[in-house]
């Protein structure tokens, strides 16, 4: 399985394939949601009606994959090589999407940490990578309506 995090991950399905093996190999259910088309995805509300189609005549495969269990996780590949990976609430936009299986290995080995400071008062989820690379996102203040 280590092979699947070091390899280029050219289309979302080859993505999604990744997630699952992921899932299987830390026993964990997985949900995925297809939207397949111009029409359809997320990101190309501005396509006009009935497109479906790039420009090049290809058809935009966008995935929306929910895990059981916890932590929380979902992920949303995109058809432009890119990643929004959410972990309890916490948002990593635009991660690269060969990038997601070390992430989501990261998070289910407990390798990812939140850490915070008093002053300036405020909380990071903070997500290492092989490489010596990491992703750090804020995490939001909760507030009295929390």
């Amino acid at each position: 399985m280590i092979g699947l995090m070091d390899r280029h991950l050219p289309t979302t399905e080859a993505a999604v394939t990744a997630c699952r093996s992921i899932a299987v190999e830390y026993a964990r259910e997985i949900e995925v949601t297809h939207d397949i088309g111009a029409d359809q995805i997320s990101r190309r509300s501005a396509a006009g009606i009935g497109v479906t189609t790039e420009p090049d005549g290809s058809l935009p495969h966008e995935a929306f994959l929910e895990f059981g269990g916890l932590p929380r996780m979902t992920v949303r590949l995109y058809p432009e090589d890119d990643a929004l990976i959410t972990v309890e609430g916490v948002e990593f936009l635009d991660l690269p999407r060969d990038d997601v299986p070390a992430f989501l290995r990261s998070v289910l080995d407990g390798l990812a940490y939140v850490e915070g400071r008093r002053f300036p008062p405020g909380y990071r989820m903070v997500v290492p990578l092989p490489g010596d690379r990491t992703y750090t996102e804020h995490i939001p203040m909760l507030g009295p309506h929390s």
